[in-house]
Order: C-alpha cells, then sequence, then structure tokens
C-alpha cells in the first residue's frame, strides 16, 4: 500500500536478480518502488507522478543511464530530482559524464544493501 508519508524510488536495472534484490531491500527500508527494466520502459513512469529518486544503472539495452538522466531532466518537474546511478564503471570520465548528464551520484557495483540505503536517504532524506 502506498504511503504519502513514504519516499518514492524509481528502479531502473535490466538484470533480474539485482532489480528484485533491489527492489526487496527498498521496499523493506520503507520506501515505495516502481521499477522498469530499462529506460525505454522507465519513460512511462515519468508522467506526472510524485518521484523523490531515481536509481537507474547505467548499462542497459535499448536506452543506457546516461540517455535516461537526460531524457528525465529535461521535464520540468523532474528537473531536480535526485538521480543515483548503479554501475559497474569506476572511470572518472564515466563517473564525470553522469555527473555532467544530470546524476546527482553513483554507487558501483557490487555494492551491499546497507550502503545502498546508506546512500538513499543520505540524498533523499
Amino acid at each position: 500500500m502506498e504511503s504519502q508519508n513514504r519516499k518514492r524510488v524509481v528502479v531502473v536495472e535490466d538484470s533480474v536478480s539485482i532489480r528484485e534484490i533491489v527492489v526487496f531491500s527498498l521496499k523493506s527500508s520503507g520506501f515505495d518502488v516502481v521499477c522498469a527494466s530499462n529506460g525505454v520502459e522507465a519513460m512511462s513512469l515519468f508522467d506526472g507522478r510524485r518521484m523523490d529518486l531515481l536509481l537507474t544503472d547505467y548499462h542497459m539495452p535499448e536506452m543506457n543511464g546516461l540517455e535516461l538522466i537526460r531524457w528525465v531532466r529535461g521535464i520540468e518537474q523532474y528537473k531536480r530530482l535526485p538521480i543515483v546511478v548503479l554501475t559497474t564503471e569506476n572511470q572518472r570520465s564515466v563517473i564525470l559524464e553522469a555527473k555532467e548528464a544530470g546524476a546527482t551520484g553513483w554507487l558501483n557495483k557490487p555494492f551491499s544493501l546497507e550502503k545502498l540505503a546508506q546512500i538513499i536517504r543520505r540524498v533523499i532524506g
């Protein structure tokens, strides 16, 4: 059941196992969660509803994380939405490119669920 007081997180991740673990962990931590398996699928979620955070994978088919970030930043209502990128990339150039596209932060894979919750709480309170 959705609650107005709970923070809503959008999870976009093409790996079914990672997506299921992240969604379960976030729901267990008290967040409302909506999810998509890639950027194109995620586009339909940004329909004016309240979002508190976008958590997106970097490498995905059809529309990668950078393309999704740029698309979301083009929507007035979501210009200030915190965005955290999940990635196996640790090259500074990739991190800078994500930041320039509008990412608020990133989390390298593999990650602990405690670290994920900590970053999300730091970003959205």
